[in-house]
Formats: C-alpha cells, structure tokens, sequence
C-alpha cells in the first residue's frame, strides 16, 4: 500500500502576532514546516507528500520544497477555514483511498522524528485497526470542571494522553469519516475523533515531549536546545 502524507501548513499565524503564518517562520535558514518534511521526506516508508496552505501561498510552498529538495511532494492544495476543512480537501482528490495509508501531520510540527512515521505504519499493517494516533502520557494531575469551575472528577492520569500528530489511518477508513463528518457538518478536535466517531478501532503510539507544535511565541523557546 502506498503511504501518503498529508502536511497541513496552511495556519495564519493570527495567535502569534506575526505578519505572515508560523509556517514560514525561519529557523536555521530553514521554514518550519520544511524541518517537517524533511524528516518525512527522509522515511524510505513514505511514497507521497501533500501539502495543503492557503491558496496565495502555494506558489511559495512549491519553490521552498524545491529550493530544499523534497522530492516526494506530489502535490499542494488550497486550505480551507478549519484545519479540517483543509484535510478534507486533499482527501477529496484521492481516487482510491483502499490502495492508500494516509498520515496527517502538522506543519509547524518540526521535531517529528521518523521512528513515529515507520513504526505507525508497521503496526497499522499488522494489527486490526483503523488507526494509530501519535501520544504522550500527561504528567499532571487532570481536573474536570463544570460550568461554574467546580471540579467534577479527577480521572486516572494513566488512561489520559496529549494527542500529537503524525495520526495514520487506513485511507477508506479516514476519507470515509472525513465524507460524513462533512455531511453532519460536524468539526472534530483532530483527524482520530472522526475515525473514532464512525466505529474506527484507533491505537496510541507513544511519541515525545519535545514533538511539540509550534503555536505561540514561547514555544520559539525549543528551537534554542535543537
């Protein structure tokens, strides 16, 4: 089955106060989200890449993946208003979803590490499942509150875990959720809660706390170890 990677790049930037989206932003003479793909690009695994930005930067994504040399982008596609509305986008163009293992990843996600790319599609492959969603264990104690900001329930911090991408799915499985999830106009919190909603047997791959995503000014910070 061929692996598909699909590169949301396509944020605004709006929660950092910048002129132009966090995607670009340069570290090391590099755009974020071309540290990502470069370590996608890097996976012997991955047969495809898709990128999905706003419309008036897919010219700008093509040159930088040219300059850099990614040479498995297949494609760059137009985002949308929601994150998943871009993702839904792309999924829209894939003829044949059975023949594929799709991942969704992050743009602004550059410490992805290629362990979570082979290891999601290996156990894909392997097990009975529909999923594999890319997750840490919480360090914290979790409180859930009611509307006053009266603590309801404390739950097991073992059965709780931050979700990071890459997800991967079985390509039928994904694009059917995405079709539905379109149809009941409802929005998800992320690519699994769709799989998750239709039946979709979805697994965790334990990642990294340093697979953070870039988001607001501070976390410029990680870029200072790296």
């Amino acid at each position: 089955m061929k692996y598909l990677y699909i590169v949301a790049a396509a944020g605004t930037g709006k929660r950092m106060g910048m002129k132009k989206p966090k995607q670009f932003l340069e570290y090391g003479n590099e755009p974020i989200f071309i540290k990502t793909l470069k370590v996608i690009e890097k996976s012997k695994k991955v047969d495809e890449i898709i990128v999905v930005t706003g419309e008036e930067f897919i010219d700008k994504v093509k040159e930088y993946c040219k300059i850099f040399k990614i040479k498995k982008l297949v494609s760059v596609v137009a985002g949308g208003k929601e994150r998943q509305d871009s993702v839904n986008n792309v999924l829209k163009i894939i003829k044949n979803p059975q023949d594929y293992i799709i991942a969704v990843q992050d743009g602004v996600r550059p410490f992805i590490k290629e362990d979570f790319i082979n290891g999601a599609y290996d156990t894909l492959l392997k097990e009975e499942i529909d999923g594999i969603v890319t997750a840490v264990p919480v360090k914290d104690t979790v409180k859930v509150i009611d509307e006053n900001g009266f603590i309801i329930k404390t739950p097991k911090r073992s059965s709780i875990y931050l979700a990071q991408t890459p997800q991967v799915f079985k390509g039928e499985v994904l694009k059917k959720a995405y079709e539905l999830a379109e149809k009941e106009e409802f929005l998800g919190t992320d690519d699994s809660s769709l799989v998750e909603r239709i039946g979709g047997k979805v697994k965790i791959l334990e990642g990294s706390y340093d697979n953070i995503k870039i988001t607001t000014v501070e976390d410029l910070i990680y870029f200072t170890d790296k």
